[in-house]
Order: C-alpha cells, then sequence, then structure tokens
C-alpha cells in the first residue's frame, strides 16, 4: 500500500469515528484533506474527477514533482494504528443521546448516558455537559452585557467535569477524545502546561483530530513552547506544524511545510488557503489574489477564508471585485462573521462607514470572538474620527489574541491622533515586534518620533531605513530619510536617498512634487560641490516644468556659467600665449 493509500484509509475511519464522536469541525477537515489527495489515474471515472485541477496554476506553483508516485521528501508517514471501537456498545441509548446532541438539547443528552460506562459514551455525556455549559455561559453574557459586552461568566460544568475526566485518566479509563476534552477544560481555567500535557497525549494515541491539534496550537505562544512539544512522527504533525508556524510568524517556514505536504495533497483546498494567508502576511497581494480565486472557481459557495481576500481587494481598491464578492457571500450565507466582515470592507471602500460599522458588529453578534471584526471596526472607527470607540475594539482585539499586530498598530495611530506621541510609541514597538517585516510600521513610528512633541529625529531616521529595506512599497522612506538628513545638514547623505528616490520615480514613472524636490536638492548639492556637469543635468530637466522651480533652475545655471566662465579669463591673464 502507498503512502497516499495509508492516508486515504486513515482518513476515512477517522471520518466516521469523528462524526460518530459529533466532532463534526474535525470530521469536516479530514474529509477536506481525503478529497484532496491526488487521485490514482487508474481509478479515474467521469463521476470522481471533480478535484483533478491538473492544469491549475496554483498547483504549478507549489507542486514541482508532478510526476512522483511517493511524497515529496521532508514528509512523516509513519503510520499510526487505527483506533479500535469500544467492545461494549451502548446501542439504543448512544444512538438517543446524539439525536439528542445534533438537536443541540445537550443536557438531555447527558441524561440518556448517565448509566452508560462504554468509552464513547463517556465521551459524549462529558462533553455534551461541557457544551451546556458553554451555551449557558453564552447566555448568560448576553443577559447581562448585551452580545459584545464583556462579562465574567464562567462555564459552570468546568469543575465537575475536570474532577471526573482527572479520575478517568488517573484509572487509565479515558481514550483520545476524552484526553482532548479534558486539555479542552484545563485550558478554559487557564492550567496551560497541564492542557498541553494532556492534548501531546491525545495527538499522540489519535492523530487524526484536527481539533485538538488547533487547540494544542492556541496554546504554543512561542517558538521554545512548540520545540519542546514530544509529539509522535506523523504526517498530521506536518499540519500542525505548518499552522504552528504561520501563527508564529515564520511564514516561509510555513509555506516550506505546505509545500512538501502538497505532494501527497496536491489538490487539498485547505492547503491552498493557508498558503493564500501566508502570502497575505508577506504582503504579496497579486499571489494572494490569485489562489482566492482559483479556490472560488473550484469551490464556489466557500465563504471560510473569503474575508481574507476581501482585505486584499480592499487593499488594492478593487470596487468591483469586491462588490461581486459581498454578493456572491450575502447570497451563499449571509450570517456567517466571514459574509458581514467582507460587507463591511465593501461599505468602507466606498466611504459609507456608518453601514460599515453595522455589519462588524453583526459579524461579532455572530461570533463575538471573532479577530478580525473587532481590528476593522476599529479602523472604521478611526476614519469617523470616534477616538474611545476605536481604542476599545482595538483593545477587545487583542484581549483575544495578543499577537494581532493590526490592533496593536491601530491602537498606536489612535493614541496618536489624541496627541500622546509616548503612548502611541509603545503600541507601535509592540506592532513592529510581531510584524518587523511590514514597513507601514516603521513608517508610522518614524513620523511618532518625528512629532512636535518628540522631536527624535535620529530614531526616525533609523526608523525610516528599517522602511526602506523592508520593500517600502509607498515609496515613503528614501524621500523622509533625503528630507531628514537635509534638515540636520548632512549633504552627503541627503544626496544619497534623493539620488536613490530619484531613481525609484523613474522607474516607476512617477511625476509630482517629490520628484522636483529631489531635482532642485540634487542640482543645488552638485553646484555646491562643484560637480558642475552633473548639476546641470539635474538643472535642464527642471527647466521642463512650469512652476518656480524653473526659474530657479535658471538661476542655477546662470550662476554656474558665470564660476566655469571666470576660471579660463584668469588663465588667459596669467599665461599669454
Amino acid at each position: 500500500m502507498t503512502s497516499k493509500d495509508n492516508c486515504r484509509y486513515e482518513l476515512r475511519t477517522a471520518i466516521r469515528q469523528l462524526s460518530d464522536r459529533c466532532l463534526y469541525s474535525a470530521s469536516k477537515w479530514a474529509a477536506e484533506q481525503l478529497v484532496g489527495i491526488e487521485q490514482d489515474p487508474a481509478k479515474f471515472t467521469p463521476s470522481n474527477t471533480r478535484f483533478q485541477r491538473g492544469s491549475s496554476s496554483i498547483r504549478r506553483r507549489f507542486h514541482s514533482n508532478e510526476g512522483s508516485s511517493t511524497p515529496i521528501a521532508g514528509i512523516s508517514y509513519v503510520s499510526t494504528p487505527v483506533m479500535e471501537e469500544d467492545e461494549v456498545v451502548d446501542g439504543d441509548f448512544y444512538l438517543l443521546a446524539k439525536s439528542y446532541f445534533d438537536c443541540r438539547e445537550y443536557k438531555r443528552a447527558a441524561h440518556v448516558l448517565r448509566e452508560q460506562n462504554g468509552k464513547k459514551s463517556v465521551f459524549l455525556r462529558l462533553y455534551a455537559l461541557y457544551l451546556a455549559g458553554e451555551k449557558r455561559k453564552e447566555e448568560e453574557v448576553v443577559e447581562l452585557e448585551g452580545s459584545l459586552g464583556k462579562s465574567d461568566a464562567v462555564n459552570q460544568e468546568l469543575v465537575s467535569l475536570e474532577r471526573e475526566l482527572s479520575t478517568l485518566r488517573k484509572n487509565g479509563m479515558i481514550d483520545p477524545f476524552g484526553l482532548y476534552l479534558y486539555g479542552l477544560v484545563l485550558k478554559q481555567k487557564g492550567s496551560e502546561n497541564l492542557a498541553r500535557t494532556a492534548l501531546v497525549e491525545s495527538v499522540n494515541s489519535y492523530p487524526w483530530n484536527w481539533s485538538a491539534w488547533s487547540e494544542l496550537q492556541s496554546l504554543c505562544t512561542t517558538i521554545d513552547i512548540l520545540n519542546s512539544l514530544n509529539l509522535n512522527n506523523h504526517w498530521m504533525k506536518d499540519f500542525f506544524l505548518a499552522s504552528a508556524y504561520q501563527e508564529l510568524r515564520m511564514h516561509n517556514e510555513s509555506l516550506v511545510k505546505y509545500e512538501n505536504l502538497q505532494g501527497t495533497f496536491s489538490f487539498s483546498n485547505y492547503i491552498q488557503a493557508q498558503i493564500a494567508k501566508a502570502q497575505y502576511s508577506l504582503r504579496e497581494f497579486d499571489q494572494v489574489e490569485a489562489i482566492f480565486e482559483e479556490l472560488l472557481r473550484n469551490d464556489p459557495y466557500r465563504v471560510e477564508d473569503m474575508d481574507m481576500y476581501s482585505n486584499v481587494l480592499y487593499a488594492k481598491e478593487c470596487f468591483s471585485a469586491l462588490s461581486y464578492l459581498a454578493h456572491r457571500v450575502f447570497m451563499t450565507d449571509k450570517y456567517r462573521p466571514e459574509s458581514c466582515c467582507i460587507i463591511g470592507n465593501y461599505y468602507s471602500l466606498k466611504g459609507q462607514h456608518e453601514k460599515s460599522v453595522v455589519y462588524f458588529r453583526r459579524a461579532l453578534k455572530l461570533n463575538k470572538n471573532y479577530l478580525s471584526a473587532w481590528t476593522l471596526m476599529g479602523h472604521e472607527f478611526v476614519e469617523m474620527k470616534n477616538i474611545p470607540a476605536a481604542i476599545d475594539a482595538y483593545r477587545r482585539a487583542v484581549d483575544i489574541n495578543s499577537c494581532d499586530y493590526r490592533a496593536w498598530y491601530g491602537l498606536g495611530q489612535a493614541y496618536e491622533m489624541m496627541g500622546m506621541p509616548f503612548y502611541a510609541l509603545h503600541y507601535f514597538k509592540k506592532s513592529v515586534f510581531l510584524q518587523p517585516n511590514d514597513s507601514r510600521l516603521w513608517i508610522a513610528m518614524a513620523q511618532c518620533y518625528e512629532s512636535e512633541q518628540l522631536r527624535m529625529l535620529e530614531d526616525a531616521i533609523k526608523c525610516y531605513r528599517r522602511a526602506a529595506n523592508c520593500n517600502d512599497r509607498e515609496a515613503i522612506a528614501l524621500h523622509q530619510l533625503a528630507k531628514l538628513h537635509s534638515e540636520l545638514g548632512q549633504s552627503e547623505e541627503a544626496a544619497f536617498y534623493y539620488k536613490k528616490d530619484l531613481e525609484r520615480m523613474e522607474a516607476e514613472e512617477r511625476e509630482g512634487p517629490n520628484m522636483v524636490e529631489a531635482l532642485l536638492f540634487l542640482a543645488t548639492y552638485y553646484k555646491a560641490q562643484k560637480k558642475f556637469d552633473e548639476a546641470e543635468i539635474y538643472c535642464t530637466r527642471l527647466l521642463d516644468y512650469t512652476g518656480p522651480e524653473k526659474e530657479t533652475a535658471k538661476n542655477l545655471l546662470r550662476g554656474m556659467r558665470i564660476a566655469q566662465s571666470s576660471f579660463p579669463s584668469m588663465d588667459v591673464e596669467l599665461f599669454p600665449p
């Protein structure tokens, strides 16, 4: 059996087992990877070729070993024995409880299984109690504070669940699904080290539960914690590491992992979406747009991750494409947080910020922990000059995820607008620590150093240099470096940056006041250096303009000719022929 056949067999079995335990999110993820495995050409039939996208431009970009029948090197395919089902089958009671569970009647489901002792039944009973506690907690939040309010409400089932799961674990009566639930409970109670231990045990015993991997990833906040995990060598570990690297902002390492995984999962929409996410973080917007267009062709009713696609269209100001995407997700499922964020982005791009806020609020009513909605709503409040509301939204975002550099950046902007540069600097520093390769963040920090209250120009120069080295797409850093060096009387450095800025503007075929400023400075600088030929080149270019710079250039040229003509006349008098 080939490694791909092994993956297929394991995933098919896992899908049944996960669905049987009502872990539908993990089951869906496994099913998506199953259909993402490249099919055996000998088994192709017209009915099963829907996912065979051999001509995909995305596939060509990231998967070069087309003819290989074995996975790309670097992926581990050590087979883990598929877990045997319980010998004790609880039969009719389990089916009734599962039916109640699917109808969200969690307490009834738990009650039906109160006397059943099979591991499957014990897990479903405890999982039902956990979700009943979560449901009641959400109801309390709405009752006490409203759907977007903060609350100290907790899951009242956690204490009893921890006690029972701990006893089962000590007695060796717990299965991998029980360990997953135990990790979930410990995480909510703040026992992160114990939660990591339980989740590692769970994924080592049963590696196909993506929900367990996701919870484990949320507890890996540093690379040291990630490297300390004692994980078995299984192909699911590669999915986990790729995702964890992405969350830790190790985007290139994440891309390498995903590209390797495509050796087996050549047609996985999930992997393509994750590659797009990594490229988005690297600001490769053209590649991200191409990947999402491909995803929508293959999966036209997909809503997941499409809010990121809308962010790209927003950044590129693609009105028609964003309008089409907003209409598409509205018709597919308008009550998804992603759909509301996409529509909010659409109204924001049209400048209708009040309407945009309405849709971001709707997204948060559907999922109050939806990070992107809090951050984007903060941006809208900044546009509306409602700074207190913006600060509140950004703070809610960093409460959910302290690694969201956009929210820290937003806080910096908000405090800068309030004329509080020291506070702004604090938040800008947090944002650049999390995203050191984003030139916009360095520019924001530099502008803060330049402010009237601070005037820390040397620090501003350091920040602009970092921005210039981080592919400054807005072409701000070079011009500002030139101006600051000129202001500090450092003419040689100023000329260097003005020249680099001029070369960039010429390459990008841009005109404007920055070009005029650069030409004027360079003409004056080279005249002062007695390099008249170079100064004349810049002066001649200034003659093409119609403003006061034309007269300045004429005066410079006249002065240079007078200076040049004086030297030969002196030679004639001193050394007659």
